[in-house]
């Protein structure tokens, strides 16, 4: 099913490497450097469905060459399954987890007194250039780059100057995997359709896609290996090529599981630098080596030969000062675009532990990106036509607090061992870790969003993050651990949390009673009645959420005006707002009443970034659809 444009790109990208693989041309060497080059080649949203990586499906002979030459990671890792959280980490070195910007998207204040790292690169006499995505999360401490932008490129170094450049295909992007009309390169009828998604022609469609545009992306490293050999420095460069996260598709896309963090990463160090390489590195050889987002920043650093500052969250796996291998990889889920969540995953390499800490949300919760994938929108249909096997379905109902795969016998990641007696040990060993990666890193993330700000008080999270007086974390993490674990045992420990002086602490002690429904609420009416007053809006949401699905028609009625009194942009401030509406829309039909005064509030306030503007607009759009349906 090849199209002959598609056939002209691939044999185009075969023959730009013929230039790479026979060596430098010597009449476009540049000057000699003893610091190696350094090329990123990134692309966006797509999983190790390469070539090297055992796929035959896949259609990837640029970067199946540049692997040949070089070595692939077959256990690396993002640090989060979208795209600016994921690439924040990397250009802080920092889990963005920690640093208050692990939400999709955001924009916080950067760690006083540090750095991105291609900083450090600039003052050590290295030209850096970023062509072009950046999505940081993070305000940038001062100047990044020599130059970020579409012109951004090496040549326009000075005369032998060592360069770290940055080059982004956006080809495989999950906006592309839904352009219609679509010329197919990939038959569906071929795809491998994984058991959590229903085997219907669109999500066929949708896979065959998603392969032709990595095929596309392929062919943009071809390009970019092709400048570098014709410039004659491919044997001085030291080439990366990754992805920054899992596949476009619902389920991978935005979900920390191996499927949405899994990423290709394949590295080639060229002979001359062969003292930076680590010991398992050959041609065409294959890393095991657990690596991480995190572990890039210090890696870079070390392979030009700079040592990388103490401060920094991960681990050199490469160069200079290249440093014992990590036992585990971590990941993050936070808000995603309009919707809240707290999820954090980690991996020992065949073992894929997630930690659900709003298990009372769904996982498809209604994110209007990811509904306008087709894969979503029919996934969704036959779920509500109750036409979908157990294993599908999942995606739709509310989630364990804990979930445990094992990527040897369940790649899909659709068997929950976390309850098997035989697994326990191992579920300890990985609950473990998370939770000594959760401390050691202070984790800002168990906080309400527009707490980031207002503890931090023009500062940064991160800071605040470290500042026992503003986060007390191990009270905020205990009251999130009891909350979210829903063991009966633990509601008299939170009834007593209502009472602390902490709001974030009130906070989950009411989260706790709205994720255990009706015997929740039973248990602590009284509590969860006078936390309608609370001095925190989010104390006041969560308690509000939670008398409006399971008290009474009264408590329903208390609730309803907390909410509504939230709902305000204009008045509360985006945080406040998008999670009152959140709580609003969580109470389905019974929000009904609400219709009115939701149809008056505006959508448009005062917001910390423009990052922000988009989601209450959405959050009420789709609550007013809602109430229109009802009234047809």
């Amino acid at each position: 099913m090849h199209n002959r444009h598609n056939l002209n790109t691939v044999v185009a990208g075969m023959c730009c490497w013929l230039a790479f693989l026979n060596g430098v041309i010597p009449e476009a060497r540049a000057a000699q450097s003893a610091r190696p080059n350094i090329l990123w080649i990134s692309s966006e949203d797509h999983g190790p469905h390469m070539g090297c990586y055992g796929d035959a499906f896949a259609t990837t002979p640029n970067v199946d060459r540049l692997a040949a030459r070089g070595m692939i990671y077959t256990r690396a890792w993002s640090s989060a399954p979208v795209c600016a959280p994921a690439r924040t980490t990397i250009i802080s070195g920092l889990y963005a987890s920690s640093t208050g910007a692990e939400h999709m998207r955001s924009m916080v204040p950067f760690p006083a007194g540090k750095k991105m790292f291609p900083q450090f690169l600039r003052q050590a006499g290295y030209y850096c250039s970023n062509n072009a995505k950046e999505d940081y999360n993070l305000d940038k401490p001062g100047r990044v780059w020599d130059d970020s932008s579409r012109k951004a490129h090496w040549r326009n170094r000075k005369p032998g100057q060592p360069f770290f450049a940055v080059f982004n295909s956006e080809k495989s992007h999950e906006s592309k995997l839904r352009v219609r009309p679509h010329q197919q390169m990939h038959d569906p009828a071929k795809v491998r359709v994984p058991d959590y998604h229903p085997d219907t022609p669109e999500v066929r469609q949708d896979w065959a896609q998603y392969y032709d545009i990595v095929t596309e992306a392929d062919a943009d490293a071809g390009e970019r290996l092709k400048e570098l050999a014709e410039a004659g420095l491919a044997e001085d460069t030291i080439v990366f090529y990754w992805a920054d996260h899992g596949s476009g598709m619902p389920r991978s896309k935005r979900w920390p599981y191996n499927s949405g963090l899994q990423v290709p990463l394949v590295v080639y160090i060229p002979d001359k630098f062969k003292d930076l390489r680590p010991p398992e590195y050959k041609s065409g050889g294959k890393s095991d080596r657990l690596v991480s987002f995190v572990d890039f920043a210090p890696t870079v650093l070390s392979l030009a030969g700079i040592q990388p500052p103490d401060w920094m969250q991960g681990r050199a796996f490469l160069g200079k000062f290249l440093e014992a291998p990590r036992s585990f990889v971590h990941g993050f889920r936070g808000r995603m675009d309009e919707r809240d969540d707290l999820v954090r995953s980690v991996t020992d390499g065949r073992y894929v532990y997630i930690r659900n800490y709003m298990p009372h949300k769904i996982y498809g919760q209604h994110i209007d990106y990811m509904f306008q994938t087709p894969t979503t929108r029919v996934w969704k249909q036959l779920h509500d036509q109750v036409k979908l096997t157990p294993v599908q379905d999942i995606f739709w109902n509310t989630k364990a607090p804990e979930e445990l795969f094992d990527l040897q016998s369940d790649p899909d990641e659709v068997n929950n061992l976390a309850a098997s007696p035989a697994h326990q040990q191992i579920k300890t060993r990985l609950r473990k870790a998370q939770q000594e990666l959760t401390r050691s890193i202070r984790d800002v993330g168990f906080l309400p969003e527009g707490e980031l700000f207002s503890r931090a008080n023009g500062g940064s999270p991160y800071d605040m993050g470290h500042n026992a007086g503003k986060y007390p974390f191990e009270r905020v993490f205990e009251a999130a651990e009891l909350a979210s674990m829903l063991e009966a045992a633990a509601v008299p420990e939170l009834k007593q949390r209502f009472k602390d002086n902490d709001s974030a602490v009130r906070c989950w002690a009411a989260l706790g009673m709205l994720m255990r429904g009706e015997e929740g609420v039973r248990a602590t009416h009284e509590e969860l009645a006078t936390a309608l007053a609370d001095s925190s809006p989010y104390v006041r949401i969560a308690a509000a959420e939670a008398l409006g699905r399971y008290g009474s028609d009264a408590d329903l009625k208390r609730a309803l005006n907390a909410l509504v009194e939230l709902v305000s942009i204009a008045k509360n401030g985006v945080f406040v707002s998008m999670a009152a509406l959140n709580a609003l829309d969580a109470l389905g039909d019974k929000a009904g009443p609400a219709a009115q005064a939701i149809q008056a509030m505006p959508s448009q306030g005062k917001v910390p970034d423009a990052r922000y503007a988009p989601y209450v607009p959405r959050l009420l759009e789709d609550l007013q659809a809602r109430f229109r349906s009802e009234r047809q």
